[in-house]
């Protein structure tokens, strides 16, 4: 099994990186800039550097890339800086989800290919019609216009639940929401949950980044966990919540 990882060299892609590694996976993975790799990461013999931007590359050198992958990753996520939330491109998230899921469409491949997109809490799932409060409406609503960074992500999501569906033919999904991201050293327990059990804007959980990546891992290698999230989007939060 090859897994194309993109946004890898992030704070929780290279955490993704080394979970799949160390599972035995065969890897891909799309960086910018490789100097935020570990060593381990950087010098695996199982692992395909490739130093482009998935926007950057033509829909033809992106199927080949896909070509042999059963599953793709994708981390991207915009830079909290000025520069990173409102310059270009502003909608990365949502037009690399659509370029590298029309990529394994055209390969046409016997099996169904795995894509796993890392969202956010405060994006809400149209399809279940997750009730929040008319507070956090107004705030979401502000935010949704004025930060792009949100606006993308709830157009990946929506993307992937609009125009690719629950039961497309070539390929699976699942969009991981974790709350706040924190920094922890060592995996814990944690929860997963098809909607919000807390506010994402007045009532925020944390989610440790390698905790998300051990999910994203196991959704990877489990396949009865991949059969009851696939098509959805869980919530991920840290037990000691």
């Amino acid at each position: 099994m090859t897994v194309l990882v993109v946004g890898a060299s992030g704070a929780t892609g290279r955490l993704v990186v080394e979970q799949l590694l160390k599972s035995g996976k065969r890897l891909k993975i799309m960086v910018r800039n490789n100097s935020n790799l570990s060593t381990y990461a950087w010098t695996h013999p199982q692992l395909t550097l490739i130093n482009a931007s998935v926007l950057a590359l033509s829909d033809n050198q992106l199927t080949d890339l896909v070509k042999d992958c059963s599953a793709v990753i994708s981390c991207l996520g915009h830079n909290l800086t000025l520069h990173g939330m409102f310059a270009a491109p502003r909608a990365l998230v949502t037009d690399a989800t659509a370029k590298l899921c029309r990529a394994i469409i055209r390969n046409q491949r016997e099996t169904k290919v795995k894509f796993i997109l890392m969202n956010s809490s405060g994006v809400r799932n149209q399809q279940l019609n997750e009730q929040v409060s008319n507070a956090e409406k107004a705030v979401l609503f502000t935010l949704r216009h004025l930060l792009p960074p949100h606006r993308d992500n709830e157009q990946a999501a929506a993307y992937l639940n609009s125009q690719i569906g629950a039961n497309h033919p070539l390929v699976e999904w699942v969009c991981v929401r974790p709350d706040s991201l924190i920094n922890q050293p060592l995996r814990s327990h944690y929860s997963l949950h098809p909607s919000p059990l807390r506010s994402a804007i007045f009532d925020a959980g944390s989610s440790s980044r390698i905790n998300v990546a051990c999910f994203m891992r196991d959704l990877i290698c489990e396949d009865r966990l991949w059969h009851e999230w696939r098509g959805k989007m869980p919530i991920l939060y840290d037990n000691q919540q």
